[in-house]
C-alpha cells in the first residue's frame, strides 16, 4: 500500500544537538502509526518536521509523494489542508467559544460563513460525544477530557487525510484517557485517514496502533506490528514498555 506520508532520512540540529539523525517513517491511508521513545529523544521534532512547523536541516517530507519542503509556499498550504492536528494541551483559544474553537480552520482559512461553521462544529461535536450544550461556553468550563474532546472535533472537522496526534492522553485519568483512545480509534476508521501519535501512555499505544516505531537518539530503532510488542526482541523497546531504570537507555535526571 503507498504511503500517505513518508519522512526520509530526515535530519534536524538544535542548538548544536543532532535531534533527529536521519528518521525513517511511512504510514499508509487508514493506518495508524504510533511512536514512542524517552524524553528528548526527538519525537516533538519529528512530528513538528512532517506538520510543517518546522524545516528539517535535509531529508524529504513526502505527502502523497511529493516533498512538501521543496514546494512555493503557496502550494505547501494546500497540502496543509490535509492535515488535522490534536495538541498536547488542547491549545484551545480561551478568548473564543467551544465551537468558534472547533470551527477556527473553516472561519479563517477556508472563509465558511459563521452560521455554517457553527452548524458544522455542533455536527463534529456529536461525532466525539461532547454535548451541543456546550457549544457557546468558553474552554476554561471544560474538564480536561471535554477538551480533549473538542480540540479532536476541531482536528477533524475538515475531515483531513492524514491526522497527528501529541500526547493525547496527557493529564487524563486511565477511563478518560481510554474514552478518548477510543474515540481516536473510531475517527481514524471513520474519515479512512492515515494518523500519526507520539505518546509515553503505553496502554494508549497499544489501543491506537496498527504498528508502533520507537525513537531514540534520533532515530527509529524498532518497527512493527502492536502484536508484537512484547516479543520485540529488542533491548531498549523491552525496557521501555516495561519502564524499567536498568537497561541500555539511560534515564534523564
Amino acid at each position: 500500500m503507498a504511503a500517505k506520508l513518508q519522512l526520509v532520512g530526515i535530519k534536524k540540529q538544535l542548538r548544536g544537538r543532532q535531534v533527529l539523525d536521519g528518521v525513517d517513517i511511512d504510514v499508509a491511508q487508514g493506518r495508524s502509526l504510533v511512536i514512542i521513545g524517552g524524553s528528548g529523544q526527538g519525537k516533538s521534532v519529528t512530528l513538528k518536521c512532517a506538520l510543517g512547523l518546522m524545516k528539517p536541516d535535509s531529508g524529504q517530507v513526502l505527502v502523497d509523494g511529493a516533498d512538501v519542503t521543496k514546494m512555493p509556499e503557496e502550494i505547501r498550504a494546500r497540502v496543509m489542508r490535509k492535515f488535522g492536528m490534536l495538541f498536547q494541551g488542547g491549545a484551545l483559544f480561551d478568548s473564543l467559544t467551544v465551537w468558534e474553537n472547533i470551527a477556527f480552520r473553516l472561519i479563517n482559512a477556508d472563509k465558511v460563513s459563521r452560521a455554517e461553521a457553527r452548524d458544522r462544529a455542533i455536527e463534529t461535536m456529536r461525532k466525539v460525544r461532547l454535548a451541543p450544550e456546550f457549544a457557546d461556553v468558553r474552554p476554561i468550563e471544560l474538564s480536561g477530557g471535554m477538551q480533549k474532546r473538542a480540540g479532536l472535533a476541531r482536528a477533524i472537522i475538515a475531515k483531513p487525510d492524514i491526522l497527528f496526534f501529541d500526547e493525547p492522553t496527557t493529564g487524563l485519568d486511565p477511563i478518560t484517557a481510554d474514552a478518548i483512545n477510543d474515540l481516536i480509534v473510531e475517527m481514524v476508521k471513520e474519515l479512512g485517514c492515515a494518523a500519526v501519535s507520539i505518546t509515553h501512555d503505553m496502554p494508549s499505544a497499544r489501543k491506537i496502533a496498527d504498528e508502533i516505531a520507537m525513537l531514540h537518539n534520533g532515530r527509529i530503532v524498532w518497527r512493527g506490528p502492536t502484536a508484537s510488542l512484547d516479543t520485540s526482541g529488542n533491548a531498549m523497546v523491552d525496557q521501555f514498555v516495561a519502564g524499567r531504570a536498568d537497561g541500555p537507555i539511560q534515564a534523564v535526571v
